[in-house]
């Protein structure tokens, strides 16, 4: 009796350590009271104290979520997962007979022992896909230890999420479309060819939802989706706006001194680039007024039917023409440059004519949706091309391999090509309609 005693009370513990003050228990230690699967039928049991999931075939991804929803919250738990699955955190996250017939869908924190390593990044269940993948903070990849017990905790406060996993801050993003929510742990499913049997463990699960104060932690790079926006946590870090939202103010035409009187429009937040079949009402290229050499920029665009467009830096100016290394806009399925060049290196995200992108479906959106787009200079001249999180080119610039490249490409005809120390930025004028917005910079040291 005295036995069966003690194991109750150790098996309690957590949960009444976890009481403490603000913090209140998710997870009883018992039974699964405030919880309801929803979508797949993996297994959910509580053991010794902890809620065990396990993987079964021919099943979509499961979810054990809470009854209740929750906006502004910290909430902490540690977990356990089996290295050859994946898995995740949801919140704010739902579930509607109207969306999908039910699937749960939301913001998620990932749980990735694969090489990979993605862990505390931050995915769009069933919506956007990735939001915050960990190619943005290479530094975190290591937070998540396979074989042990990981505790992750998610911050939401308003339009702030951030995710640490040991401690370590793994992604910061801003963003508004889903405010509240309920929290789920998911069982992700597996391929007919997989054995079912995989586990994941979840135990201490608490939240707290009064007094919230933001961690502060060293900041990491911010994934702001409000549109032309810029937040204090990127001011903090170094990010400005290079195109303000409303004004030509610090663009100009490429190899003029003033701003095309016509070809490009703002509008609403909108900076486009406008369709021109004839070539009579073209603007030409666009440049900034100042140059860069180590930087990080980010912008969103959206393409039309057809377009091409492109982003160019190291940009060099000669009176007539403005050549730079170019990061690819172009309608893949539609434009026939797509399949020019060689083995694909002037599709979407491209360092065009040079290396082609990392081809991935999930990277690309539909015509006329929004892309993000970033592109990283380091001060050693490490270079890489991200699309809508996803890092699809890296290359080191003015090496041997890099000269190589130039030589075989239509460049080879310009000397010097790509080599300069630093250079313009500039937006692509090619007589297609495209739209950029939220258009940032960071100066790198």
């Amino acid at each position: 009796m005295f036995k069966k005693l003690l194991f109750t009370i150790i098996v309690a513990m957590p949960a009444l350590l976890f009481a403490q003050g603000d913090w209140k228990p998710l997870f009883n230690g018992k039974d699964l009271s405030g919880w309801v699967q929803r979508n797949g039928k993996a297994s959910y049991q509580v053991k010794n104290g902890m809620i065990v999931g396990t993987t079964v075939s021919n099943e979509p991804n499961s979810f054990l979520c809470t009854e209740k929803d929750y906006g502004d919250f910290v909430l902490e738990l540690e977990l356990f997962a089996d290295s050859t699955m994946n898995s995740g955190v949801q919140f704010r996250s739902e579930s509607k007979p109207d969306y999908q017939n039910g699937r749960v869908h939301g913001y998620q924190a990932e749980v990735d022992p694969s090489p990979r390593a993605w862990s505390g990044g931050i995915y769009d269940e069933g919506r956007r896909l990735w939001l915050y993948t960990m190619d943005f903070n290479p530094t975190s990849k290591k937070a998540f230890k396979n074989g042990q017990w990981n505790k992750y905790r998610i911050e939401c406060i308003g339009n702030h999420i951030r995710t640490w996993v040991n401690d370590v801050p793994t992604a910061h993003l801003i963003d508004d479309l889903t405010p509240k929510g309920f929290i789920a742990l998911q069982v992700h499913s597996i391929p007919k060819t997989q054995s079912p049997g995989q586990q994941i463990m979840w135990r201490n699960i608490r939240i707290k939802t009064t007094n919230l104060k933001p961690t502060y932690t060293n900041p990491i790079y911010v994934v702001n989706l409000l549109p032309n926006q810029l937040s204090e946590a990127e001011k903090n870090i170094g990010v400005n706006m290079l195109w303000d939202g409303t004004s030509t103010k610090g663009w100009r035409g490429a190899n003029k001194a003033t701003f095309p009187e016509q070809g490009w429009q703002m509008e609403n937040g909108v900076l486009s680039v406008l369709k021109s079949s004839d070539n009579t009402n073209r603007g030409g290229d666009i440049v900034t007024e100042e140059k860069y050499d180590a930087f990080e920029l980010q912008f969103d665009f959206r393409l039309t039917e057809g377009a091409n467009s492109g982003v160019k830096y190291f940009v060099s100016e000669d009176g007539k023409s403005a050549l730079g290394l170019e990061y690819q806009i172009l309608d893949d399925a539609r434009h026939p440059d797509a399949k020019m060049g060689t083995d694909g290196n002037r599709t979407i995200a491209s360092l065009y004519d040079l290396i082609p992108a990392i081809r991935n479906g999930q990277a690309v959106r539909k015509i006329g949706e929004w892309n993000r787009a970033m592109i990283r200079v380091t001060k050693d001249n490490r270079i890489e091309h991200y699309l809508n999180g996803y890092k699809v080119v890296e290359y080191q610039r003015n090496n041997q391999m890099f000269t190589a490249l130039i030589a075989r490409s239509k460049y080879a005809v310009n000397p010097g090509f790509g080599t300069s120390k630093e250079g313009f930025i500039l937006l692509q004028d090619h007589g297609d309609r495209v739209d950029f917005r939220s258009i940032k910079i960071r100066k790198l040291k």
